[in-house]
């Protein structure tokens, strides 16, 4: 008798908890983040950005992350992952008991100027503080993605020889992490994606990749299919799209959780997501005051978006 088969399947990493927060302006109250957060992971999400350790001066909306952190220290059944932006931010998301952290570093010089206050190889010099600062940590987990890997809002299309420049000085540092890039102002098209992936693929057959998407031009389910297409298996959405870079002028919301759901889980590829729950926890975020939303299920009538 054969083995039976396990069927294909994606892990969505859902972002809107930091990327959709950070993006509205006032401070939400935090009981309506843990709740979000707690619908979320009812709705089977198994991979989450909890939110970021970063000085609350940058960005207001992280300034009650240590407690948000406390609230959901040692939840089982998820992984769940915090951003840092440096050393100390690293130090802080160990203290608080979270040990798989993301940093960000953007391909486009401009734009990492505009997002950090630094140049590339400053923020590369980070992540080489982060990695020292952390080295012998149990169970640590560590991120990098790739901001800009496709366009930057200064400078246009941003070079694939910058990219792999970039992604080779950082996998240097960090040979073990896992790396995203990332189409940070949605200005990807599909087939730039996947020709994007399989290069760095083939520079690095031994790391692990995720892609990270907007909907600023409504391509950002279909630029997360040709990416599975190219053998990514982690995508990153934000349930009802939340989101838009503060960084990025002109960039809208993230892909929208329960639009990748959908995608995915109609052509046969399992996301281990009740798509009933997410859409009423995406409909709970819409109705944030001061968001940025977007997505298409929600507008289905609801039996058949669930159906």
């Amino acid at each position: 008798m054969s083995e039976a088969v396990a069927p294909p399947s994606v892990e969505i990493v859902e972002v809107a908890p930091r990327d959709g927060f950070q993006s509205i302006a006032e401070p939400l109250p935090t009981a309506e983040k843990i709740a979000v957060i707690e619908g979320l992971l009812d709705a089977g999400i198994t991979r989450m950005e909890l939110g970021s350790f970063v000085s609350p001066k940058a960005i207001p909306q992280m300034a009650d992350m240590a407690e948000i952190a406390a609230h959901f220290r040692g939840h089982a059944g998820a992984r769940l992952s915090v951003l840092v932006p440096n050393a100390k931010g690293a130090e802080l998301a160990l203290q608080h008991g979270y040990p798989e952290i993301v940093f960000v570093v953007s391909v486009s010089e401009a734009h990492n100027l505009n997002n950090v206050r630094q140049t590339v190889a400053q923020s590369l010099d980070q992540l080489r503080a982060i990695v020292a600062a952390t080295a012998g940590t149990e169970g640590l987990r560590l991120r990098v993605d790739l901001g800009t890997s496709f366009d930057c809002p200064f400078i246009g299309t941003v070079p694939m020889d910058d990219v792999a420049r970039v992604f080779r000085a950082a996998l240097a540092i960090a040979p073990s992490a896992e790396f995203a890039l990332c189409d940070t102002t949605g200005r990807a098209d599909p087939l730039t994606v996947r020709k994007r992936f399989a290069a760095v693929m083939a520079d690095s057959p031994e790391t692990s990749w995720a892609f990270h998407g907007h909907d600023t031009f409504g391509m950002g389910v279909a630029n997360a299919l040709y990416a599975y297409e190219a053998g990514v298996r982690v995508i990153e959405g934000a349930a009802a799209g939340l989101g838009g870079c503060p960084f990025a002028p002109g960039a809208t919301g993230n892909t929208a959780t329960e639009d990748l759901d959908f995608a995915f889980a109609e052509g046969g590829i399992r996301t281990g997501i009740d798509r009933a729950k997410l859409l009423a926890v995406a409909d709970r975020i819409a109705a944030l005051p001061g968001g940025k939303t977007g997505g298409h299920l929600r507008a289905v009538p609801r039996p058949r978006a669930v159906a």
